[in-house]
Protein backbone atom coordinates (compact mmCIF):
# COMPACT_ATOMS: atom_id res chain seq x y z
CA UNK A 1 0.00 0.00 0.00
CA UNK A 2 2.47 2.72 1.18
CA UNK A 3 4.68 1.67 -2.36
CA UNK A 4 1.28 2.24 -4.44
CA UNK A 5 0.63 5.52 -2.68
CA UNK A 6 4.14 6.68 -3.23
CA UNK A 7 3.48 5.78 -6.85
CA UNK A 8 -0.11 7.93 -7.16
CA UNK A 9 1.47 11.02 -5.34
CA UNK A 10 4.88 10.93 -8.04
CA UNK A 11 1.93 11.02 -10.80
CA UNK A 12 0.21 13.85 -9.09
CA UNK A 13 3.14 15.89 -8.86
CA UNK A 14 3.07 15.12 -12.59
CA UNK A 15 0.31 16.67 -13.58
CA UNK A 16 -1.36 13.25 -13.46
CA UNK A 17 -4.19 11.96 -11.65
CA UNK A 18 -5.60 8.87 -10.72
CA UNK A 19 -8.33 8.73 -13.18
CA UNK A 20 -6.02 9.41 -16.06
CA UNK A 21 -3.71 6.92 -14.83
CA UNK A 22 -6.43 3.78 -14.88
CA UNK A 23 -7.71 5.71 -18.54
CA UNK A 24 -4.52 4.63 -19.27
CA UNK A 25 -4.34 1.23 -17.84
CA UNK A 26 -7.73 0.41 -19.22
CA UNK A 27 -6.49 1.46 -23.14
CA UNK A 28 -3.40 -0.41 -22.31
CA UNK A 29 -5.68 -3.86 -21.43
CA UNK A 30 -7.80 -3.44 -24.38
CA UNK A 31 -4.76 -2.97 -26.83
CA UNK A 32 -3.44 -5.77 -24.81
CA UNK A 33 -6.48 -8.13 -25.86
CA UNK A 34 -7.64 -8.64 -21.92
CA UNK A 35 -10.79 -8.82 -20.85
CA UNK A 36 -11.94 -5.10 -18.64
CA UNK A 37 -11.39 -7.45 -15.38
CA UNK A 38 -7.17 -7.22 -15.74
CA UNK A 39 -7.41 -3.57 -15.64
CA UNK A 40 -6.73 -3.44 -11.93
CA UNK A 41 -4.20 -5.65 -12.10
CA UNK A 42 -2.71 -3.99 -15.12
CA UNK A 43 -2.57 -0.84 -12.70
CA UNK A 44 -0.82 -2.74 -9.88
CA UNK A 45 2.00 -3.73 -12.38
CA UNK A 46 3.17 -0.23 -12.48
CA UNK A 47 1.83 1.03 -8.99
CA UNK A 48 3.48 -2.07 -7.00
CA UNK A 49 6.05 -3.96 -9.09
CA UNK A 50 7.09 -7.42 -8.31
CA UNK A 51 9.89 -8.19 -10.31
CA UNK A 52 12.56 -5.90 -12.15
CA UNK A 53 13.42 -8.20 -15.57
CA UNK A 54 17.27 -7.33 -16.80
CA UNK A 55 17.63 -5.88 -19.54
CA UNK A 56 20.62 -5.34 -22.15
CA UNK A 57 19.75 -2.65 -24.64
CA UNK A 58 21.80 -2.88 -27.76
CA UNK A 59 21.86 -0.28 -30.88
CA UNK A 60 22.72 -1.62 -34.31
CA UNK A 61 22.25 0.19 -37.90
CA UNK A 62 19.61 2.45 -36.76
CA UNK A 63 18.66 6.24 -36.18
CA UNK A 64 17.73 5.97 -32.28
CA UNK A 65 14.30 7.00 -32.93
CA UNK A 66 13.01 3.54 -31.42
CA UNK A 67 14.38 4.62 -28.04
CA UNK A 68 13.47 8.41 -28.42
CA UNK A 69 9.89 7.70 -28.98
CA UNK A 70 10.21 5.05 -26.41
CA UNK A 71 11.47 8.24 -24.08
CA UNK A 72 8.23 9.92 -24.67
CA UNK A 73 5.99 7.29 -23.47
CA UNK A 74 3.57 8.05 -20.59
CA UNK A 75 2.41 6.51 -17.68
CA UNK A 76 4.91 4.49 -16.69
CA UNK A 77 7.02 7.81 -17.48
CA UNK A 78 10.17 6.40 -18.66
CA UNK A 79 11.99 6.71 -15.28
CA UNK A 80 9.15 4.52 -13.90
CA UNK A 81 10.01 2.11 -16.60
CA UNK A 82 13.77 1.99 -16.42
CA UNK A 83 14.60 2.46 -12.78
CA UNK A 84 10.85 0.53 -11.58
CA UNK A 85 9.88 -1.81 -14.41
CA UNK A 86 12.72 -3.22 -15.51
CA UNK A 87 16.37 -3.66 -14.54
CA UNK A 88 18.17 -1.65 -18.02
CA UNK A 89 21.65 -3.14 -17.33
CA UNK A 90 23.34 -1.25 -20.74
CA UNK A 91 22.18 1.21 -22.82
CA UNK A 92 24.38 3.55 -25.22
CA UNK A 93 22.24 6.05 -25.62
CA UNK A 94 20.40 7.04 -21.78
CA UNK A 95 24.10 5.21 -19.85
CA UNK A 96 26.15 7.38 -17.76
CA UNK A 97 28.95 5.25 -18.68
CA UNK A 98 30.92 5.14 -21.49
CA UNK A 99 34.09 3.77 -23.80
CA UNK A 100 35.66 1.24 -21.50
CA UNK A 101 33.40 1.54 -19.18
CA UNK A 102 30.64 0.98 -20.77
CA UNK A 103 31.98 -2.33 -22.59
CA UNK A 104 32.72 -3.51 -19.00
CA UNK A 105 29.43 -2.78 -18.08
CA UNK A 106 28.04 -5.12 -21.07
CA UNK A 107 30.05 -7.84 -20.06
CA UNK A 108 29.52 -8.08 -16.18
CA UNK A 109 25.77 -7.61 -16.99
CA UNK A 110 25.62 -10.84 -19.26
CA UNK A 111 28.06 -13.07 -16.79
CA UNK A 112 25.40 -12.08 -14.25
CA UNK A 113 22.14 -12.23 -15.98
CA UNK A 114 23.06 -15.16 -18.44
CA UNK A 115 19.64 -17.25 -19.46
CA UNK A 116 17.33 -14.75 -17.20
CA UNK A 117 18.19 -11.06 -18.93
CA UNK A 118 15.38 -9.50 -21.96
CA UNK A 119 17.71 -8.63 -25.20
CA UNK A 120 16.22 -5.49 -26.61
CA UNK A 121 17.81 -4.53 -29.84
CA UNK A 122 17.01 -1.50 -32.07
CA UNK A 123 19.04 -1.46 -35.40
CA UNK A 124 19.40 -3.39 -38.78
CA UNK A 125 22.95 -6.07 -38.75
CA UNK A 126 25.33 -5.66 -41.53
CA UNK A 127 26.33 -8.94 -42.93
CA UNK A 128 28.57 -8.34 -45.96
CA UNK A 129 32.27 -8.20 -45.41
CA UNK A 130 31.79 -9.88 -41.79
CA UNK A 131 29.71 -7.38 -40.80
CA UNK A 132 32.56 -4.27 -41.58
CA UNK A 133 29.87 -1.67 -42.31
CA UNK A 134 28.99 -1.46 -38.43
CA UNK A 135 31.06 -1.42 -35.43
CA UNK A 136 30.55 -0.59 -31.33
CA UNK A 137 33.55 -1.36 -29.56
CA UNK A 138 35.87 -2.46 -31.87
CA UNK A 139 33.83 -5.81 -32.58
CA UNK A 140 30.88 -5.43 -35.76
CA UNK A 141 27.32 -5.68 -35.28
CA UNK A 142 27.36 -9.11 -36.33
CA UNK A 143 30.08 -10.17 -33.34
CA UNK A 144 28.04 -8.58 -30.29
CA UNK A 145 24.40 -10.13 -31.69
CA UNK A 146 26.31 -13.98 -32.06
CA UNK A 147 27.68 -13.10 -28.78
CA UNK A 148 24.66 -11.52 -26.40
CA UNK A 149 21.03 -12.54 -28.12
CA UNK A 150 21.69 -16.50 -27.93
CA UNK A 151 22.69 -15.96 -23.91
CA UNK A 152 19.22 -14.24 -23.18
CA UNK A 153 15.72 -15.49 -21.44
CA UNK A 154 14.39 -13.93 -25.00
CA UNK A 155 15.03 -11.27 -27.48
CA UNK A 156 12.67 -8.41 -28.50
CA UNK A 157 14.00 -7.03 -32.09
CA UNK A 158 12.41 -3.06 -31.53
CA UNK A 159 11.89 -0.88 -34.94
CA UNK A 160 11.35 -2.00 -38.52
CA UNK A 161 15.00 -1.68 -38.70
CA UNK A 162 15.96 -4.70 -36.22
CA UNK A 163 12.94 -6.77 -37.19
CA UNK A 164 12.82 -6.52 -41.08
CA UNK A 165 16.21 -4.56 -41.87
CA UNK A 166 14.41 -1.32 -42.29
CA UNK A 167 16.09 1.56 -44.66
CA UNK A 168 19.53 0.24 -43.81
CA UNK A 169 18.20 -3.00 -46.16
CA UNK A 170 16.90 -1.13 -49.13
CA UNK A 171 18.03 -1.70 -52.38
CA UNK A 172 21.40 -2.04 -53.10
CA UNK A 173 21.74 -2.69 -49.28
CA UNK A 174 25.86 -2.32 -50.01
CA UNK A 175 26.18 -3.64 -46.64
CA UNK A 176 24.03 -6.97 -46.41
CA UNK A 177 21.82 -5.81 -43.70
CA UNK A 178 18.86 -7.31 -42.59
CA UNK A 179 17.42 -7.98 -39.00
CA UNK A 180 18.55 -9.65 -36.14
CA UNK A 181 16.40 -12.52 -36.18
CA UNK A 182 17.66 -13.34 -39.66
CA UNK A 183 20.92 -12.51 -39.23
CA UNK A 184 22.03 -14.40 -36.86
CA UNK A 185 19.49 -17.50 -36.95
CA UNK A 186 17.15 -16.86 -33.82
CA UNK A 187 13.85 -16.41 -33.04
CA UNK A 188 12.98 -12.46 -32.02
CA UNK A 189 9.88 -11.17 -31.21
CA UNK A 190 9.38 -8.65 -33.38
CA UNK A 191 7.67 -4.83 -32.58
CA UNK A 192 8.09 -3.09 -36.05
CA UNK A 193 7.33 0.30 -36.84
CA UNK A 194 9.35 3.29 -37.85
CA UNK A 195 9.53 4.02 -35.25
CA UNK A 196 6.58 1.64 -33.47
CA UNK A 197 4.40 3.10 -30.55
CA UNK A 198 5.72 2.54 -27.45
CA UNK A 199 2.74 1.04 -25.77
CA UNK A 200 3.10 -1.58 -27.71
CA UNK A 201 6.45 -2.53 -26.00
CA UNK A 202 4.86 -1.31 -22.60
CA UNK A 203 2.41 -4.26 -23.24
CA UNK A 204 4.82 -6.69 -24.05
CA UNK A 205 6.58 -5.84 -21.13
CA UNK A 206 3.28 -6.05 -18.82
CA UNK A 207 2.11 -9.31 -20.57
CA UNK A 208 5.54 -10.98 -19.42
CA UNK A 209 5.10 -9.37 -15.91
CA UNK A 210 1.42 -9.49 -15.42
CA UNK A 211 0.73 -13.25 -17.06
CA UNK A 212 4.87 -14.23 -16.65
CA UNK A 213 5.11 -14.93 -20.50
CA UNK A 214 5.39 -13.14 -24.42
CA UNK A 215 2.36 -12.57 -25.53
CA UNK A 216 0.61 -14.47 -29.05
CA UNK A 217 3.11 -13.75 -32.03
CA UNK A 218 1.82 -13.75 -35.87
CA UNK A 219 3.33 -15.37 -38.49
CA UNK A 220 5.95 -12.53 -38.31
CA UNK A 221 6.98 -13.01 -34.92
CA UNK A 222 4.96 -10.10 -34.03
CA UNK A 223 2.59 -9.36 -31.23
CA UNK A 224 -1.21 -10.01 -31.98
CA UNK A 225 -2.45 -7.55 -29.95
CA UNK A 226 -1.04 -4.82 -31.94
CA UNK A 227 -0.45 -6.29 -35.25
CA UNK A 228 -3.21 -8.45 -35.82
CA UNK A 229 -5.43 -6.25 -37.65
CA UNK A 230 -4.82 -4.11 -40.66
CA UNK A 231 -4.48 -0.25 -40.62
CA UNK A 232 -7.32 0.22 -43.14
CA UNK A 233 -9.94 -2.11 -41.10
CA UNK A 234 -9.56 0.08 -38.17
CA UNK A 235 -9.02 3.37 -39.33
CA UNK A 236 -11.38 6.40 -39.21
CA UNK A 237 -11.21 6.85 -42.54
CA UNK A 238 -12.19 3.33 -43.35
CA UNK A 239 -13.74 2.84 -46.68
CA UNK A 240 -14.80 -0.51 -48.34
CA UNK A 241 -14.31 -2.17 -51.75
CA UNK A 242 -17.00 -2.18 -54.53
CA UNK A 243 -16.88 -2.96 -58.01
CA UNK A 244 -12.47 -2.71 -58.14
CA UNK A 245 -13.07 0.84 -56.02
CA UNK A 246 -12.84 2.18 -52.72
CA UNK A 247 -16.09 3.96 -51.05
CA UNK A 248 -15.99 5.99 -48.24
CA UNK A 249 -18.55 4.38 -45.78
CA UNK A 250 -19.98 7.52 -44.51
CA UNK A 251 -20.69 8.71 -40.41
CA UNK A 252 -19.66 11.21 -37.91
CA UNK A 253 -15.76 10.22 -37.92
CA UNK A 254 -15.53 9.84 -41.65
CA UNK A 255 -17.34 12.89 -42.53
CA UNK A 256 -15.08 14.61 -39.74
CA UNK A 257 -11.66 14.05 -40.64
CA UNK A 258 -12.36 13.46 -44.46
CA UNK A 259 -11.96 10.76 -47.00
CA UNK A 260 -10.33 7.44 -47.43
CA UNK A 261 -6.73 7.86 -48.59
CA UNK A 262 -6.18 5.07 -50.62
CA UNK A 263 -6.07 6.58 -53.77
CA UNK A 264 -3.62 8.97 -52.74
CA UNK A 265 -1.13 5.90 -51.94
CA UNK A 266 -2.45 4.61 -48.66
CA UNK A 267 -0.80 1.28 -47.66
CA UNK A 268 -3.82 0.93 -45.00
CA UNK A 269 -5.42 -2.20 -46.32
CA UNK A 270 -1.76 -4.05 -46.37
CA UNK A 271 0.21 -2.67 -43.47
CA UNK A 272 -0.81 -4.37 -40.19
CA UNK A 273 -0.37 -2.59 -36.97
CA UNK A 274 -2.58 -0.51 -34.44
CA UNK A 275 -2.11 2.91 -35.32
CA UNK A 276 -5.49 4.03 -35.95
CA UNK A 277 -6.45 2.51 -32.21
CA UNK A 278 -3.38 3.60 -29.86
CA UNK A 279 -2.07 6.37 -31.85
CA UNK A 280 0.58 8.58 -30.50
CA UNK A 281 1.53 11.32 -28.62
CA UNK A 282 -0.53 10.42 -25.39
CA UNK A 283 -3.55 9.33 -28.11
CA UNK A 284 -3.61 12.55 -29.89
CA UNK A 285 -3.31 11.77 -33.42
CA UNK A 286 -1.84 9.23 -35.91
CA UNK A 287 -0.31 10.02 -39.64
CA UNK A 288 -4.06 9.13 -41.18
CA UNK A 289 -5.94 11.12 -38.92
CA UNK A 290 -3.33 13.94 -39.30
CA UNK A 291 -4.19 13.51 -43.16
CA UNK A 292 -0.87 12.13 -44.21
CA UNK A 293 -1.49 8.49 -46.04
CA UNK A 294 -0.05 5.00 -44.33
CA UNK A 295 3.51 4.08 -45.61
CA UNK A 296 3.48 0.41 -44.40
CA UNK A 297 6.50 1.16 -41.96
CA UNK A 298 5.56 -1.58 -39.60
CA UNK A 299 6.04 -4.37 -42.87
CA UNK A 300 8.60 -6.60 -44.05
CA UNK A 301 10.82 -4.34 -46.93
CA UNK A 302 8.55 -1.80 -46.69
CA UNK A 303 10.88 1.08 -48.17
CA UNK A 304 11.59 -1.20 -51.49
CA UNK A 305 7.52 -2.59 -51.87
CA UNK A 306 5.52 0.57 -50.23
CA UNK A 307 7.48 3.55 -52.43
CA UNK A 308 7.42 5.24 -53.78
CA UNK A 309 4.96 6.45 -51.21
CA UNK A 310 3.37 9.93 -52.80
CA UNK A 311 2.61 8.05 -55.44
CA UNK A 312 -1.29 8.24 -56.58
CA UNK A 313 -2.38 4.38 -56.71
Amino acid sequence: MENEKAFFDKLEQKGVSRRDFMKYCTLLTATMGLSSSFVPKVAEVFAAPKQRPPVIWLHFGECTGCSEALLRSTYPYIDDLLLELLSVEYHETIMAAAGEQAEEQLHNAIKKYEGKFICVVEGAVATKFDGAYGKVGGKTFLQIAKDVCPKAAAVIAIGTCATFGGIQAAAPNPGGYVGVGEAIGIKTLNISGCPPNPINFVGTVVNYLLLGKLPALDSLGRPLFAYGTSIHDQCQRRSHFENNEFVLEFGSKEAEMGYCLYKLGCKGPDTFNNCPTAKFNDGTSWPVQAGHPCIGCSEPAFWDKMSPFYEPT
